[in-house]
């Protein structure tokens, strides 16, 4: 091209800047208005021949309806049924239906079924799970459920949303590495399991207690021993999982079970990876087998999103396409997300591979599901949420949720000689260094949302003091950590607070870390600014795993160190209230934090959980660990001091067997957990009652989790220790509380044998909560 003078340019560059905005002007006010109204079928009042269709007729029992409409549908009009983008039926007034929404920990823009816009252009961004989780505060993840359940509703009724929404995580985090541990409730499987059934009846339980209509669908994923995305070249889409039947039902499977069982799941999503070999989704025994069979499935199974195209060519389970879609199909799968079964169905139909009664149970568990939400119904707007809308979201209830939900979850993990909290008056200047001090995006994690607004940890803490600000290093990698700087503004503050990490270039789906140490040159950062700085330091640390952070804790320069998970969009509010005493914190961290050394002798891909002498692997998760911690699960502390007494407990439990046993003629280690013994204890039933008082010895209010574990008899590979119950207490100063756990003898005191069979030990055993323990015999 030839040269231009000045002028031609400027005139140019003027033209593009005008073109620009333009094409911005037509896009924005596009998206904003495309569609003001949700996607629905059986519009009788615009159309009323739909009037004489039965699917359409509301007094009729869902069953009959989906009857009626599977019998009008010709095959390939089934099969459009099939995949995440359902095809509409026109001819039927059945509209296209997008089925991929994600709402993790706030509604989502990942996946095509969501939408921000002018009408509604962000919604409530709570923290990312694994904080949530560490609050161990079930009527807080069911509170959280509802209100992005709400808002939901309100953006489904201006076009902006689905009504199906593939969330919870509730995998067991398993491995520190493991990039996608942010999104779960953690590495123990009560807990998990509690966090699941809760989150899901947020989502999905209507003001009108009837269990068989839903606010919105949720999905619990990925099922099952799901933990590896990409290590060391290991990845997601061929990992094969070899997984024992005892670790299988012991620790990766009780989640989806409480998902399905105790919380009514609409749905359960089969994961990439294989499992002993197979594909998930390709798993009668998985899928029709357990879900459906042993638990009752209310509902669909849907594929992670591409993976029977993944069997197929990553994995090469089959040899053809139309193999893997019909191997799915006849496995229990009722929905793709992707194309692949819409693409490959006919052909498998053809070859005689699947019948067309499969395609119909499938689609069937589909429409049930669309039914339950009022997809066929008519007008959404004349049923129970038709009067939510964008004055809904991003209320200011809401956000102080958002906000009161990080402040639950945050840990406190080191606090010398009572440093914290900090006083607003003592502290003139306020020195706030790191690579996430004043992060925004960060702190709300993967699978977010537009928030409603950002309140950065920055601007949290300079709300209460003046504060001097360098990030210290230009990202979290930190190849260069400015410490020069840096040093100098902590020796210049009354205090320091450095905000260091990760974010999701360090962890994220499809990146598993390789180590446990600070990224880059943070460590470096954090050492130096510590001997530098005049006044108290606190570490701050934002990330979903946990670190090796061993130098600090050890470092007699830091006075205090908290976790902060990614704390959603008012993250900076919560970290700038504990700090300042404002909120006593009441956090307890939901997975171990494992020393370097740990990642350094344990592959990632070995899914065993019980340790092995024979070739020194020291097992996984608190529950069967041997070895060093950094910090421990349930570690936590506050601003004031709790202790616990025993009030009651029984020493013994017998239970009667039949006259018949064999146990009564024999030695026995252990007893089926199932059989008339279970009902019949000598104690008073199945069950017996565990009394703790709480006292509040401090100066000041606070929240406390009373954690209740047990450590079973050494028998079957028993936990070293887990956790039979929790339960958050919240007492003024100098004040205590009775805190009441129901124990059921053969679901709570079992342990699952070599084979995957729930046992009561016999023998003794430890109760404890905190420093206190009780011995408990179980006898025959």
């Amino acid at each position: 091209m030839g040269s231009s003078s000045p002028l031609t340019r400027r005139n140019r560059a003027a033209s593009s800047v005008f073109l620009i905005f333009l094409c911005f002007f037509i896009c924005y006010s596009d998206s904003s208005n495309a569609q003001s109204s949700p996607v629905f079928a059986c519009d009788v009042a615009g159309n009323p021949s739909l009037a004489a269709y039965g699917f359409c007729n509301t007094a009729l029992k869902s069953e009959y309806r989906v009857a009626d409409l599977v019998a009008r549908l010709t095959l390939q009009e089934k099969i459009g049924f099939l995949v995440s983008k359902a095809n509409g039926v026109s001819r039927l007034g059945i509209p296209t239906y997008e089925w991929w929404s994600e709402a993790l920990h706030g509604v989502s823009y990942v996946g095509p079924g969501t939408h921000f816009s002018g009408q509604v252009p962000g919604a409530t961004s709570f923290p990312q799970v694994i904080l949530t989780a560490a609050s161990f505060n079930v009527s807080l993840f069911q509170a959280i459920g509802k209100v992005v359940s709400t808002e939901a509703r309100a953006m489904y009724n201006v076009g902006l949303a689905g009504l199906t929404y593939w969330s919870p995580n509730v995998n067991i985090f398993r491995d520190p590495r493991w990039g996608r541990g942010q999104e779960t409730p953690g590495e123990d499987p009560l807990l998990s399991s509690k966090y699941a059934s809760g989150y899901v009846k947020g989502l999905q339980e209507t003001d009108t207690g009837d269990a068989n209509r839903l606010k919105v669908a949720a999905c619990c994923k990925h099922y099952t021993a799901y933990d590896v995305d990409n290590w060391k070249g290991v990845d997601r889409y061929s990992f094969n999982a070899v997984v024992n039947q005892q670790d299988m039902d012991d620790t990766y499977q009780p989640p989806f079970k409480s998902c399905v069982v105790d919380g009514n799941v609409a749905s359960v999503m089969c994961s990439y990876n294989q499992v002993n070999g197979k594909p998930t989704c390709a798993d009668p025994d998985l899928l029709s087998g357990v879900i459906r069979g042993e638990w009752k499935l209310n509902g669909y199974i849907v594929s992670d999103c591409d993976s029977v195209d993944v069997l197929y060519k990553n994995q090469h389970y089959t040899k053809t396409p139309a193999e893997a879609a019909a191997i799915s199909i006849n496995a229990g799968l009722d929905l793709n997300c992707g194309s692949f079964l819409g693409q490959h169905t006919q052909d498998a139909v053809t070859a005689g591979l699947v019948n067309e009664a499969a395609i119909d149970k499938a689609i069937s568990n589909n429409f049930l599901t669309l039914m339950r939400l009022g997809f066929f119904d008519g007008d959404p707007k004349t049923q129970i949420y038709g009067g939510l809308g964008p004055k809904d979201v991003c209320t200011p209830a809401n956000q102080e949720l958002a906000a009161d939900a990080a402040r639950q979850g945050i840990v406190l993990l080191k606090n010398t000689g009572g440093c914290l909290p900090l006083s607003p008056t003592a502290i003139k200047t306020l020195a706030v260094i790191g690579p996430n001090a004043n992060v925004t995006k960060t702190m709300i994690g993967n699978y977010e949302g537009t928030p409603c607004k950002y309140t950065t940890p920055l601007q949290g803490l300079a709300g209460t003091v003046s504060t001097t600000y360098l990030p210290g290093c230009s990202n979290v990698a930190c190849a260069v950590a400015d410490v020069a700087a840096a040093t100098n503004l902590a020796a210049a503050a009354d205090a320091t607070v450095l905000v260091v990490g990760a974010d999701q270039s360090i962890e994220a789906e499809s990146r598993d870390r390789v180590d446990l140490n600070l990224p880059g040159k943070q460590q470096d950062l954090v050492t130096q600014v510590a001997k530098a700085a005049k006044g108290p330091v606190l570490l701050v640390i934002m990330s979903g795993g946990g670190f090796d952070i061993t130098f600090a804790k050890n470092d007699e320069k830091i006075a205090g160190i908290l976790w902060v998970g990614y704390p959603g969009e008012a993250g900076g509010i919560a970290i700038a209230d504990v700090i300042f005493g404002r909120c006593n914190p009441s956090g307890r961290l939901p997975m171990t934090w494992y020393p370097q050394s740990y990642v350094e002798k344990v592959p990632m891909t070995n899914m065993n959980m019980r340790p092995d002498k024979s070739n020194g692997y020291p097992g996984r998760t608190y529950r069967f660990y041997t070895g060093e911690t950094v910090y421990a699960f349930g570690d936590g502390l506050s601003y004031t001091k709790f202790s616990h007494s025993l009030v009651k407990a029984p020493r013994l439990v017998s239970l009667r067997l039949e006259e018949n046993h064999v146990c009564r003629s024999s030695e026995c280690q252990s007893l089926d957990a199932i059989g008339p013994h279970c009902e019949n204890a000598v104690s008073g039933g199945s069950a017996f009652e565990v009394h703790i008082k709480v006292r509040n010895g401090g100066d000041r209010e606070g929240i406390h989790t009373v954690f209740l574990f047990t450590t079973p008899p050494a028998v079957h590979g028993s936990p070293r220790k887990h956790l039979l119950g929790f339960e958050k207490i919240r007492l003024g100063k100098m004040e205590e509380a009775v805190v009441k756990f129901k124990v059921e003898i053969c679901k709570d005191l079992s342990v699952v044998d070599e084979i995957g069979k729930r046992k009561i030990a016999l023998g003794q055993h430890l109760l404890h909560v905190g420093d206190l323990k009780h011995s408990l015999s179980i006898r025959i």
